[in-house]
């Protein structure tokens, strides 16, 4: 007796949408430092002597003279200036303030990482850092005692930008992680906690000297 066969057709099932599109705001901050701001940007010059000294190779370390400092040259040098003339701060510092401040709020700084982000005015004509223009202050040249790695002391000479610098950083953040009131409050204690350059709160290799402060005014 032949067995009568079935077939079992599969029902279509629809997959439910489980990603979210991007929902990205931007928002703009007026700031003015209540404190010094000291730039240190690695220069051209001292790119261009290391790689010298890397393709000489050994041999070429023995017998070389070092070169008398040349102090405004150094100065000139540790300077961010963009394409159009105008000084500025690495983007970068904003960002890396923002997310460090995540520290003190409980907020994971990996999510942080991918959830704000600044839009630079401009990029550095020599490396093309993005930067956020300096709109207000008049770089003055200083020189700051500074302890090499080897313990040696020495000078370094520095643009620093004295107190009442300011600048217009404009962000760009997610939504979905943060409201514009978090961004701000962010920015607030960044300015206050982090700092921005050398000499800064949250200075990685020291405490910081009070330098690099800044206001959240609009």
């Amino acid at each position: 007796m032949a067995k009568s066969k079935t077939t079992t057709k599969a029902k279509a099932t629809k997959t439910p949408m489980v990603i979210a599109p991007p929902n990205f705001k931007i928002a703009e901050f007026k700031i003015c430092g209540n404190a010094a701001y000291v730039q240190n940007k690695f220069s051209e010059k001292a790119r261009v002597k290391i790689a010298d000294a890397q393709k000489a190779g050994q041999a070429g370390r023995k017998g070389t003279k070092k070169d008398p400092k040349d102090f405004m040259a150094a100065y000139e040098g540790a300077k961010h200036v963009s394409s159009d003339g105008w000084c500025g701060i690495p983007a970068a510092a904003f960002r890396n303030a923002l997310i460090s401040a995540c520290k003190m709020c409980g907020f994971a700084m990996t999510r942080a990482k991918m959830s704000v982000f600044i839009i630079a005015d401009g990029l550095d004509d020599s490396d093309g850092t993005p930067l956020v223009k300096i709109t207000k202050g008049k770089p003055e040249y200083s020189e700051t005692p500074v302890r090499n790695d080897s313990g040696v002391c020495d000078l370094r000479p520095r643009p620093m930008w004295k107190p009442g610098w300011e600048a217009k950083v404009v962000t760009q953040f997610d939504a979905d992680q943060f409201t514009l009131q978090d961004v701000s409050n962010l920015l607030v204690r960044a300015g206050i906690q982090v700092g921005v350059g050398e000499g800064r709160p949250d200075s990685k290799k020291s405490n910081g000297v009070g330098w690099g402060t800044f206001d959240v005014v609009g």
